[in-house]
C-alpha cells in the first residue's frame, strides 16, 4: 500500500537522500511510461482507462500483472519483491499522470489533488491460507477463500499531525502499518532554543492534531478457506484482510473471491501488558491491492464467464435424448434405485426462476427437499454427493448446527471493540445448496430460525445495536429420521414425523424413503453393493451415458446464467385445475378422517410445482415450460409430497382393525408358553379367515415389538407365547 513506510518529516536533509530521490524518481519514470506507452491492439488502455476514471471522479488504476510482465520483467520483479516501496511509487506515478490529464483539460492545476489508488489484479497460481509462511512476509501473494465477515467503515489516518502538549512544537508523521496503534516519539523532537538549552518536556510529550491530520477510508475483512480446499479433519484456517479506500465496500460476507495483496504483519495489543514471551510474535494480515469476484448479481453468486467450446458443448447436451435421464442416473451413480429422489435432486440443483412482482415482492426460485425415512437408505450419501455436485454448497449436520452458525452470529471486534456480524451456513451458501443432516436432531428454536431464510429468503437480524437484513437464497436439501427411528407403517404421518406444519410447508417436496423388505430388490442391492466393493467404482462398472461430475457442476451453473424459464399459458392453466384438484380430494379426506394431515396442501404447494416445472425446462435450456414438464412435474410433486400425505390415510383405518382383532385371537389361542407354526398361523386367519397377509405380519410385527411373543428361524418354524 502506498501508506506502508513509516517516515517522519523534519527540515533538515540527510545524508544521500538525494541519491535514492534519484533512484526513485527512475523508477517513477519507468512506470509512467509503462502507464503511457503500453497498449493492446493499438489501443493505449491504461492511459484511456485512468481518464475515464478521473472523468467520473474515480481516481483509481487497475493493472493486470500479466500486462506489466509482458512491458518491463525488471521492473514487475522489483514490484514483487518490494512492494512496500514500489507501490507508493507506482502510486506517485499514477497520480501525476492523473494531476497532468487534469491540467489540461483545465486552465490552472488543482491545489489538492488526491492520491490515485493502484489496484493490482493478477493471473498467478493461488496460495492457500494454510500455506502462507514466513518466507511470503513482505511480498505479492494471491489468495482465495470466501469473506466470513466484514466491519464497518472506519477512518485511518495516513499523514498526522502530531503536536507537543508542553511547548507547542509541531511535526508531520506518516502512519505505517494498518493494524495496531500509532507509534508517536517517546520525547520532544523541538530544536534546541537560541540560548542552547532545551525544553524541559515530559515523556510522551505529543498529541494528535485531528484537525490537520490526513485519513482515508478502511474495511477489516475476515477471508476463510472453501471447505474444498481444507483438509479432512482440519479446521479451516482464516486470516484478517484490510482494505482502502475504493477497495472498501466491495465484498460482503458470502462472497467467494480472489484476494491480490501485501502478506504483512502487526504487534497486536497486549491485554496484560508486554510479556517476555509474546514480544516478539506478530500476527499476520494481508494489506489487499486488489480483489477479484466471481459474484454476479443478477445471477445469484455464479461465475458467467464460459469459452465457446463449453458453450457449444452444454447447447449439444441440452439437445440430447433423454438428458433428463441421463442427469438424474449421473446422481449419485453408486447408490442403486431412489430414483424420483434423484430426479428431485436434479429439480433442486437447477432451481426455478427468481420473479420480482410490480409491487417490489420477492419471489424464490429455489427448491428445498426434504428427505425423510428409516436408517440406512443412502440419504446422507445423497447429501454429500450433492455438496460435491453444486458448484456453490456447505455440509452440516442438525446436532452440531445452532441458530447463529446457520444464520449470522453477533462479534465484537477485539482492537475497536465494536460489534460486527459474521455470517453462517445460510448466508455464506448464498446463490447455492445448504445441505442439512440429522434434521430432526435440530433444536426446535434453532429449526425456527430457518423458517424465514427457506421461504422469504432473508435473514433479519436486530442485535447489539446492528439492525439489518442479510441475503440466504440458498436451496435446503434436508435429511432426518422419523421420530421412532424407523418409520412406522401403524401410525399415521403426523406420528411418525417431528415437525411443526410451519416447516413442512416450506418443503416443496417431502419423500418419506422406507427400508422395505422385497427379496428381488435386496438381491439387485446386495449384487450392487458387492460390485462397488470388489470393483472399486473402476470405469468398467460405471454406466453408459453418465455425465462426469465437473461436466456436471458447469453444466449447472450455465443452466442457471442463461436460463429463466416462464410458464406457458396451458401449462398454467394445467397447473391451476390440477391444484384446486389436490386440494379438493385432500378437503374430502380430512372430513372422512378423525385427524388432519400433518403435511400441508397450501398455495405453497402449487408455488412447489411451478418452481419444479421451471426447473425441468431449465434443465433443457427451453425458454418456455410446457405441458410436458408440467406433467412430470406433478408426477414428481405426487411421488413425494403427496404420497406422504396419503402414508396410512387410505386403508389405514381398515388394515388397523384386521391387526388388532388378529393381536387379540392370538392371545387368546396360545396360552403362556405354547408355541404354534407360522403356516398354521397363516391358514387360520388368512386361508380360512378374511384377513390379508400383510395385516398378519403388521399384527406379528407388533406383538414381538411388545416382546408378546418370539420369531425363531426368521419366521420359519414357531412363534413362543409368553415371552
Amino acid at each position: 500500500m502506498s501508506f506502508e513506510r513509516a517516515d517522519i518529516y523534519s527540515t533538515s536533509v540527510l545524508p544521500g537522500e538525494a541519491a535514492s530521490e534519484d533512484q526513485f524518481s527512475e523508477v517513477i519514470k519507468a512506470f509512467k511510461r509503462f502507464i503511457l506507452e503500453f497498449r493492446v491492439d493499438n489501443q493505449f488502455i491504461y492511459r484511456d482507462q485512468l481518464r475515464e476514471n478521473i472523468l467520473v471522479k474515480q481516481y483509481q488504476l487497475t493493472v493486470h500483472n500479466e500486462h506489466l510482465i509482458s512491458y518491463n520483467d525488471e521492473l514487475n520483479k522489483k514490484l514483487m519483491d518490494d512492494p512496500s516501496e514500489m507501490v507508493p511509487l507506482f502510486e506517485r506515478a499514477i497520480t501525476e499522470i492523473a494531476r497532468r490529464i487534469i491540467f489540461i483539460s483545465h486552465e490552472e492545476t488543482p491545489t489538492s489533488f488526491p492520491t490515485c489508488q493502484l489496484i493490482l489484479l493478477s493471473n498467478d497460481n493461488k496460495l492457500s491460507i494454510r500455506n502462507l509462511d514466513s518466507e511470503h512476509i513482505s511480498k505479492i501473494v494471491k489468495i482465495s477463500g470466501i469473506v466470513i465477515s466484514a466491519s464497518t467503515l472506519h477512518s485511518k489516518a495516513t499523514d498526522v499531525t502530531l503536536m507537543c502538549r508542553s511547548c507547542r512544537h509541531t511535526m508531520k508523521m506518516k502512519v505505517g502499518s494498518s493494524f495496531g496503534a500509532i507509534q508517536t516519539p517517546k520525547s520532544c523532537q523541538s530544536a534546541q532554543q537560541p540560548n542552547g538549552e532545551k525544553n524541559q518536556c515530559p515523556p510522551d510529550p505529543y498529541i494528535i492534531v485531528h484537525d490537520k491530520s490526513v485519513f482515508i477510508d478502511q474495511q477489516v475483512l475476515k477471508l476463510q478457506e472453501t471447505t474444498d480446499m481444507v483438509p479432512i479433519g482440519e479446521m479451516p484456517r482464516h486470516i484478517l484482510l484490510s482494505v482502502d479506500r475504493n477497495l472498501c465496500n466491495r465484498v460482503i460476507p458470502g462472497t467467494r473471491c480472489d484476494v491480490v495483496g501485501i502478506y504483512s504483519i502487526y504487534q497486536a495489543k497486549v491485554r496484560n501488558g508486554p510479556s517476555s514471551n509474546n514480544v516478539a510474535i506478530r500476527n499476520p494480515y494481508m494489506n489487499v491491492l486488489g480483489i477479484q469476484t466471481d459474484r454476479d448479481a443478477q445471477t445469484g453468486g455464479l461465475s458467467s464467464v464460459f469459452s465457446e467450446e463449453e458453450e457449444e458443448e452444454f447447447l449439444s447436451l441440452a439437445r440430447s435424448e433423454n438428458l433428463y435421464e441421463r442427469f438424474s442416473n449421473s446422481i449419485a451413480p453408486s447408490i442403486y434405485g431412489n430414483a424420483d429422489i434423484k430426479k428431485a435432486i436434479v429439480c433442486l440443483l437447477m432451481g426455478g426462476s427468481k420473479k420480482i412482482l410490480p409491487d417490489g415482492m420477492r419471489l424464490r426460485g429455489d427448491i428445498n427437499v426434504l428427505l425423510l425415512g428409516d436408517p440406512g437408505t443412502a440419504k446422507s450419501q445423497l447429501l454429500k454427493f450433492v455438496e460435491k455436485v453444486s458448484p456453490i454448497s456447505l455440509y452440516t449436520s442438525g446436532k452440531g448446527s445452532s441458530a447463529a452458525g446457520l444464520t449470522a452470529s453477533v462479534q465484537r471486534d477485539p482492537t475497536t471493540r465494536d460489534f460486527y456480524l459474521e455470517g453462517g451456513a445460510m448466508v455464506l451458501a448464498d446463490g447455492g445448496v445448504v445441505c442439512i443432516d440429522e434434521f430432526d436432531k435440530m433444536r426446535d428454536e434453532d429449526r425456527v430460525a430457518i423458517h424465514e431464510a427457506m421461504e422469504q429468503q432473508t435473514i433479519s437480524i436486530a442485535k447489539a445495536g446492528i439492525t439489518t437484513v442479510l441475503n440466504s437464497r440458498t436451496s435446503v436439501l434436508a435429511a432426518a429420521n422419523p421420530i421412532f427411528g424407523r418409520y412406522d407403517d401403524m401410525k399415521s404421518p403426523g406420528e411418525n414425523i417431528d415437525f411443526q406444519t410451519t416447516i413442512l410447508s416450506r418443503f416443496d417436496m417431502i419423500f418419506i424413503v422406507k427400508d422395505e423388505h422385497n427379496q428381488q430388490r435386496d438381491e439387485a442391492i446386495a449384487h450392487h453393493v458387492m460390485n462397488i466393493h470388489t470393483n472399486g467404482g473402476s470405469a468398467e462398472t460405471q454406466v453408459e451415458g453418465e455425465i462426469p461430475l465437473d461436466k456436471m457442476k458447469r453444466y449447472i451453473q450455465y443452466c442457471k446464467v442463461k436460463c429463466a424459464p416462464r410458464l406457458s399459458y396451458e401449462a398454467s392453466e394445467m397447473l391451476s385445475s390440477h391444484f384446486v384438484g389436490i386440494r379438493k380430494e385432500v378437503k374430502n379426506k380430512e372430513s372422512h378422517s378423525t385427524e388432519r394431515s400433518s403435511i400441508p396442501i397450501t398455495i405453497r404447494q402449487l408455488e412447489a410445482i411451478i418452481r419444479i416445472t421451471e426447473a425441468l425446462a431449465k434443465l433443457e435450456l427451453a425458454p418456455v415450460a410446457t405441458e410436458r414438464h408440467v406433467e412430470e412435474a406433478i408426477r414428481l410433486f405426487n411421488a413425494s409430497t403427496m404420497d406422504a400425505v396419503h402414508e396410512g390415510n387410505s386403508d389405514n383405518a381398515q388394515i388397523t382393525s384386521e391387526i388388532h382383532k388378529i393381536e387379540s385371537e392370538i392371545k387368546r389361542r396360545l396360552p403362556l408358553g405354547w408355541s404354534t407354526s407360522y403356516a398354521t398361523l397363516r391358514r387360520q386367519f388368512v386361508e380360512k379367515g378374511s384377513y390379508s397377509l400383510a395385516a398378519l405380519e403388521k399384527a406379528l410385527n407388533i406383538l414381538e415389538r411388545k416382546e408378546t411373543i418370539q420369531l425363531r428361524h426368521q419366521r420359519s418354524n414357531v412363534f413362543r407365547c409368553g415371552v
